[in-house]
């Protein structure tokens, strides 16, 4: 039966599904090539329209990207600011898994301009949060984050490396997000920063910086985060008014 029904699955979806298991166990990773046409088609003992169809249903799905006179690549993480979600989210919906290392997690008293974006006393504690994260055992950014110490008790002894931050504010405080304010730019990575990410120093890298509301408006999380730009695309979706 098993037979039957693999047999059943066009030879394109079953070539699309072979390269995504690989992709999703982190054996193809974002930048990496892919086997071409002609390569598939004789792996698979397809037929060339085959194997072009494949790698289509793969672009189209956002998992790998198509370079004329180049080849075929798998895809960089997308980062889509017409949505809030976590890094968490915006890796699992592609089918990637996130991890982090946590690189310093606890309460400073000495950041009055985070305490000013968080509408706090200026001499409140603050929780800071800096974790390096990981896919398919590549780091792919930096992200600091900064919360109330006071409204978010004992966030420090949460599984901050495992879980989601964004999971465990609205489960275990019962937070609902409402959206972000954002910040993009672009610039050279310091000598610290190019370590971490795993880069030379002065690469291109993408600054996000994000104060994140409650669906009541207020501003709970700020964030400051360094992505790698050779691992990282905005998608922006824009809609025009009618006239």
């Amino acid at each position: 039966m098993a037979q039957k029904d693999r047999n059943s699955v066009p030879a394109y979806q079953q070539i699309h599904d072979s390269l995504q298991r690989r992709i999703d166990a982190g054996k193809l990773v974002p930048g990496e090539a892919v086997d071409s046409e002609r390569e598939l088609a004789k792996i698979h003992r397809v037929s060339l329209m085959t194997a072009r169809h494949a790698l289509a249903s793969l672009e189209r799905c956002g998992l790998v990207e198509r370079r004329r006179g180049v080849g075929t690549f798998v895809s960089s993480p997308r980062i889509q600011i017409n949505k809030l979600m976590s890094t968490t989210e915006q890796l699992a919906g592609q089918g990637l898994t996130a991890k982090s290392k946590v690189l310093l997690a606890r309460i400073v008293y000495d950041e009055q301009e985070i305490a000013t974006k968080l509408a706090l006393p200026l001499d409140s504690g603050i929780i800071k949060l800096v974790r390096l994260r990981h896919s398919a055992d590549e780091p792919f950014s930096l992200e600091t984050c900064y919360l109330s110490a006071t409204d978010f008790p004992k966030l420090l002894s949460a599984p901050l490396s495992r879980e989601s931050l964004f999971k465990i504010l609205e489960q275990k405080y019962n937070i609902s997000l409402g959206h972000a304010d954002e910040e993009v730019d672009a610039m050279a990575a310091d000598a610290k920063t190019a370590e971490l990410l795993g880069i030379p120093r002065r690469s291109p890298v993408l600054r996000i910086r994000q104060v994140i509301y409650s669906t009541q408006k207020r501003p709970l999380i700020y964030v400051s985060g360094f992505y790698r730009s050779d691992r990282h695309r905005l998608v922006i979706r824009r809609f025009r008014e009618n006239a």
